[in-house]
């Protein structure tokens, strides 16, 4: 009888399938925290369009606050994906309409999960013509910027706080940290929307993270008179050589409310490098 030698190698097959085993496990993945209610101002147009337009893609009902733009408000309101959606006038600047708004917010929807104060307004005046600047100016353009944010933080804090991972984010300027934009008021605002950010995280956490998009340049109307070929000139000198697009902001707030859970108090550039 011949003799048998015992086969002691693996068995391929066996083999085979224990290395594929682990491939074939998916990978849990946590939910994000996709908030279900959120209001922009200033979402008439430009940036404030366009993270409307981010925050209804993703599955939220989405307030979109205007001044006088009514028109356009619901228009983009009936551009937006998804249901829910509502045109609201919010003058900033007005403590009754600001109030008027919350009470509105409150019975339509009973919660807020993310407030983008990006309503704004500014006046050219150039650095050096400190007379210019009237005291008008310089007002108006710190009531608008810095005590419209605040206003509506005081007022929809309630409601913020009855959300889930609720967030608030400021749309400031890079021209905090730089010293140059559009008016030395506009930049001090804007410093101050910063300032108050930070102080805000420290006040409203653990319920609600507070965060400020600090955009340069955005490729928008914003500011009477600037144009394309201008900022073209000035993203030349930029590390990424790019202009910024209103989507390109709207995809920061979206990155702070969805994805920087465990982040507050911080401020974003969204500026191609011009900090640096």
């Amino acid at each position: 009888m011949p003799h048998r030698v015992r086969d002691t190698r693996p068995d391929r097959r066996s083999l085979s399938t224990q290395l594929k085993a682990p491939e074939m496990s998916a990978i849990q993945v946590p939910a994000l925290p996709i908030p279900k209610v959120a209001l922009v101002t200033g979402g008439s147009s430009g940036i404030g369009k366009a993270i409307a337009v981010r925050l209804a893609a993703l599955g939220c009902a989405v307030v979109v606050g205007y001044n006088s733009r009514q028109e356009q408000a619901e228009e983009v309101v009936a551009g937006l994906q998804g249901a829910g959606h509502l045109a609201m006038r919010i003058a900033i600047d007005d403590p009754a309409s600001i109030a008027a708004a919350a009470v509105a917010v409150t019975e339509k929807y009973g919660r807020l999960d993310a407030l983008v104060n990006c309503g704004g307004a500014t006046t050219p005046v150039p650095a050096n013509d400190l007379d210019g600047l009237t005291d008008e100016i310089f007002d108006r353009t710190v009531t608008i910027n810095l005590r419209g944010p605040f206003a509506m933080v005081r007022a929809f804090r309630p409601l913020l706080e009855k959300g889930s991972s609720a967030a608030i984010v400021n749309i400031s300027s890079i021209a905090a940290r730089t010293g140059m934009g559009s008016s030395l008021a506009y930049l001090a605002a804007k410093a101050g929307v910063d300032a108050l950010t930070i102080a805000l995280a420290k006040i409203l956490g653990p319920k609600i993270r507070v965060f400020s998009i600090s955009p340069a340049g955005v490729d928008t109307d914003f500011v009477a008179g600037r144009t394309r070929e201008q900022l073209q000139k000035v993203a030349d000198r930029m590390p990424l050589a790019h202009i910024t697009t209103a989507d390109d902001v709207a995809r920061a707030v979206v990155a702070c409310i969805v994805h920087l859970t465990s982040s507050t108090g911080i401020v974003v550039p969204v500026d191609e490098g011009r900090h640096l």
